[in-house]
């Protein structure tokens, strides 16, 4: 099953047109189906199609390890004698180049590099002088470098000098949105309850793979309970998989990083703090690290009521399975891996509704961009999306935003609720908000409610609200 990721297979088609040779990178986070999308694109092509990806590090591996690999993949994949092999990477790419014929549509996937060129810091290096000797030649030739480690990519290749020109296209995979995840239930979903739909993609979010997992002929409860709570549930162990894989030896501090920020967003020093380290270039790093790999969203934005950027940008955690995990699968692991952590329902988890109502919050917010055609924004430019907060003061009252969207001339201010029924308090309670922030300049400021759950009639006859969202219109049924 491939869903989606229509635009990006545009993109890649659309270098079919050039008369060169061309370079691609594409970077996201794990399982987010980045080979997934360059396999479908070749299929689509109807080309040849050769994958080689670089192998998982393992204690006692060596350069000469991945390189073995690479020429045992290329020889499966070609007419290579399998007893070839190579010393360096330059030797490795020639051969390469050797099995690639001219006038032939050829898609090479060069994947995980940054596992591949582990051991040899000269591998990007040899990288580019083979591309720039041989694999360029190639005028019906593409090469996607993918990688889960996407600061690797940016590091070597993207900011390089060395590669400066040679790239045709830079891809990044974000999740799906979440009008395309429900495909994942097929024609079951037009009978699903969105309740059903919207509390697995609380767990999953729209990572293809997770979704790739679900079982539409049974409960949402039976799905995550399958999925997340059984010794053998392919999201039980994913987390300390995800990590000892990508980020290898600074997989520890990254987790107590996510950990720290599992109640709520917080700046850089904050959490230095809860770490109990310095706020430095180190942590700086890790959270780039993680960002990059689509865990952490960094938020600053303009504030509103000086038009200026804040001052302070807080870190908060995008990736609603890494948020599931730290609060519900990790303090059970021990009961789950032994098999004797047993519910019959959702319900019966301890904070079950809060926590749904935080994910369906994040889920929201990361995906606000599906929530624009809702809004009538047109061709406005967004200058900040983001949430918004403001700690109380002994003189001024606090007021937290869920999001807050900002153009020269307007100003969205967007309450996300999930419980079972809102009533007309919720009026009230954005008048109050609004009345704590001295909005900068003459703006509209448009209220909107996104919403999971029933809501009293009276709301939408009030028409308080400039727009109203519900679950069912954001997935699209």
């Amino acid at each position: 099953m491939f869903i989606g990721r229509e635009g990006e297979l545009a993109d890649l088609a659309q270098l079919w047109k050039k008369k060169t040779s061309s370079f691609v990178t594409c970077r996201g986070r794990r399982r987010i189906g980045k080979s997934s999308l360059v396999e479908e694109f070749a299929r689509r092509s109807d080309c040849r199609f050769i994958e080689i990806a670089g192998t998982a590090p393992q204690p006692k591996m060596t350069n000469a390890d991945q390189l073995a690999n690479f020429v045992a993949q290329l020889a499966l994949q070609s007419d290579l004698p399998r007893n070839l092999s190579a010393s360096n990477w330059l030797e490795a790419f020639s051969l390469l180049d050797m099995t690639i014929r001219d006038r032939e549509r050829t898609v090479v996937l060069l994947d995980e590099v940054s596992w591949m060129g582990r051991y040899d810091a000269n591998f990007a290096g040899m990288l580019k002088t083979a591309w720039d000797t041989r694999l360029k030649k190639h005028d019906r030739l593409i090469v996607v470098v993918c990688g889960s480690v996407s600061t690797w990519i940016s590091q070597n290749i993207l900011e390089s000098s060395a590669f400066a020109g040679r790239l045709s296209l830079n891809l990044t995979l974000e999740e799906l949105p979440l009008n395309l995840c429900v495909r994942f239930w097929g024609e079951k979903r037009s009978r699903l309850a969105v309740k059903d739909i919207l509390d697995v993609l609380a767990v999953t979010g729209g990572v293809p793979k997770y979704l790739e997992e679900i079982d539409s002929s049974v409960s949402a409860d039976e799905n995550i309970r399958r999925l997340c709570f059984t010794p053998e549930g392919a999201l039980v162990e994913e987390f300390e998989q995800i990590f000892s894989e990508v980020f290898e030896e600074s997989a520890s501090i990254k987790k107590s990083i996510l950990r720290s920020l599992s109640e709520g967003p917080l700046a850089a020093g904050e959490i230095a703090e809860r770490l109990g380290t310095e706020r430095n270039g180190h942590l700086t790093r890790h959270l780039r690290d993680l960002e990059a790999g689509g865990f952490v969203a960094r938020e600053g934005g303009l504030n509103p009521e000086t038009d200026k950027p804040l001052k302070v940008e807080t870190y908060r955690i995008k990736d609603n399975y890494t948020r599931f995990y730290l609060h519900h699968i990790e303090p059970r692991i021990a009961a789950i891996k032994s098999g004797t952590f047993m519910f019959a329902s959702l319900g019966e988890l301890q904070g079950w509704s809060t926590i749904v109502a935080l994910q369906f919050e994040n889920l929201v917010v990361s995906h606000y961009r599906e929530l624009l055609p809702f809004l009538h924004i047109g061709r406005q430019l967004i200058l900040s999306a983001a949430p918004y907060s403001r700690r109380g003061t002994k003189t001024r009252e606090g007021v937290q935003v869920d999001l807050l969207l900002q153009m020269k001339s307007a100003v969205y201010v967007i309450e996300v609720k999930h419980q079972t029924r809102i009533d007309s308090s919720i009026e009230r309670e954005m008048r109050e908000k609004i009345s704590r922030i001295s909005f900068a300049g003459e703006k509209s400021k448009r209220v909107v409610l996104v919403h999971a759950g029933e809501i009293d009639a009276k709301i939408a006859e009030d028409g308080y609200f400039d727009a109203i969202v519900s679950d069912r219109e954001l997935l699209g049924l």
